[in-house]
């Protein structure tokens, strides 16, 4: 028998397996697929290479501005999907290296839930005293009615080698802007329609505003408040039909879908008696743990976030919690990174959900266009925002779009991590010129004392 068996080798199965170990416990990682689940396979990881190169294309289309003359003569998107896989590759071979020094023993096959104790891969059981559920997300064509025979997934765009003229996005989340971006930087005629009143529509309005306006200069039609009808196919090109607040219709060559659900579907645990919410979510307490005693769940399968960090983080919190310490996840640290570009990169809460709450609050805003690093780089789009307690100047949330949004997050998660005051964190100290100096300005800003802004905007 296995202290733990971690089903699903994700991100957050992955770190849940190994951090189980290192606490002393005997421990089994059960995947049906490839270790590293949608991030390293079809996520995370594909995607950064697609845009790495959609970004270099468009830096190169503006070298003229720094004195460089240069013509692309094309691109070759069959090197971009053979560099996809031998990155992806080398990942999972360090990750299969690493659980195997850690004494994980992986099982390759579909696990199912037939007890509290004990699972079944593919006709052999396996007994443990605690169980994670790490099962990930699956992409769904939706209800959308002919959209399982037409429309396409990011799994597929990451595999050709030759992409469609246009376009149609449904939805305008973070992976919708994301593939936005992708693919009209790549030549693509694209356009997002979204049942949302805007796009990001989980973010900072500011934040939704600013991505917004830089995917429309670059040509991106954004189709807002519209309702899904149907989805057909004309010949080489698709249609889909939209009803409020006009009915109209939309052509484009390929019709994309990047909606994700948990996958938690025939693996027997309702069977069990584990609670599953109607849209697949398991639901868990504030140690990860499902109604079940013994059996824990993490990551994508609970719904939430689906973010492979957050992942990450729930498994160490649920590892450690299987291994009988006393551990809480704490779900207000978790920041977001968006990888449009410019970046989005946010933590906590927004500007509206803020006075939602009840808070009094002050704000502090810096634009990327007056900061020295953007204007020699010719970075200028975006700006950062931090949204503090005006009575004790308790940072309650920070929303940066522009360059190196992703990276520089990670200074807000820090200062409230260790609960640093708007006053604290307007003191400290950057190298100059750097983007991250932006962060300090805002602090200024919602303290009042903005140096290098004009007085009394």
């Amino acid at each position: 028998m296995f202290d733990i068996i971690v089903i699903g080798g994700g991100p957050g199965g992955y770190a849940a397996a190994i951090r189980a170990s290192q606490l002393g416990g005997t421990v089994a990682l059960v995947e049906s697929d490839r270790i590293g689940g949608t991030c390293v396979n079809r996520g995370c990881i594909p995607s950064k290479i697609w845009l790495s190169g959609a970004e270099l294309l468009h830096q190169i289309k503006k070298a003229d501005a720094f004195g460089i003359d240069v013509t692309v003569n094309g691109t070759n998107l069959k090197t971009v999907c053979e560099r996809t896989a031998g990155v992806t590759g080398d990942i999972r071979m360090g990750m299969e290296g690493i659980l195997g020094s850690n004494r994980v023993k992986l099982i390759k096959g579909r696990a199912v839930v037939k007890t509290p104790r004990m699972i079944d891969v593919d006709g052999t059981a396996y007994d443990a005293k605690k169980f994670i559920v790490a099962t990930g997300s699956r992409l769904t064509l939706s209800d959308i009615p002919g959209a399982e025979s037409v429309a396409i997934t990011t799994n597929q765009i990451f595999e050709m080698e030759t992409l469609p003229e246009s376009v149609l996005i449904l939805g305008g989340g973070p992976i919708e802007t994301e593939m936005a971006t992708l693919l009209t930087r790549f030549g693509c005629r694209v356009a997002i329609a979204t049942e949302d009143a805007r796009i990001l529509p989980e973010e900072d309005r500011d934040t939704s505003q600013r991505v917004g306006q830089v995917l429309r200069a670059e040509g991106i039609e954004i189709i807002s408040g519209c309702k899904f009808v149907s989805i057909a196919k004309d010949g080489r090109n698709s249609i889909c039909r939209l009803s409020e607040p006009d009915d109209r219709t939309v052509e484009a060559e390929a019709i994309l879908i990047g909606k994700r659900r948990p996958n938690t579907a025939h693996m027997g645990l309702e069977a069990v008696g584990v609670e599953i919410d109607e849209n697949g979510s398991i639901r868990i307490d504030e140690r990860l743990q499902t109604n079940i005693s013994g059996i824990y769940a993490i990551g994508d399968a609970t719904g939430g976030w689906m973010l492979s960090h957050a992942a990450s983080a729930m498994g160490i919190v649920a590892a450690e919690n299987a291994m009988g310490k006393a551990a809480v996840f704490n779900a207000d640290r978790i920041p977001r990174g968006i990888w449009t570009s410019p970046e989005v990169g946010t933590v906590g809460l927004s500007e509206e959900a803020a006075e939602a709450s009840g808070y009094d609050i002050e704000v502090g805003d810096f634009p990327y266009s007056i900061n020295g690093l953007a204007l020699a780089q010719d970075q200028l789009s975006g700006a950062v925002k931090i949204i503090s307690d005006s009575r004790y100047g308790r940072i309650l949330g920070v929303h940066v779009v522009g360059a190196r949004a992703t990276e520089i997050i990670g200074e807000a998660v820090l200062a409230m991590e260790l609960e640093a005051t708007v006053k604290e964190f307007s003191r400290s100290l950057r190298v100059h010129p750097t983007f991250s100096e932006t962060m300090v300005e805002a602090a200024r800003d919602a303290a009042d004392w903005a140096l290098y802004v004009p007085a009394n905007r």
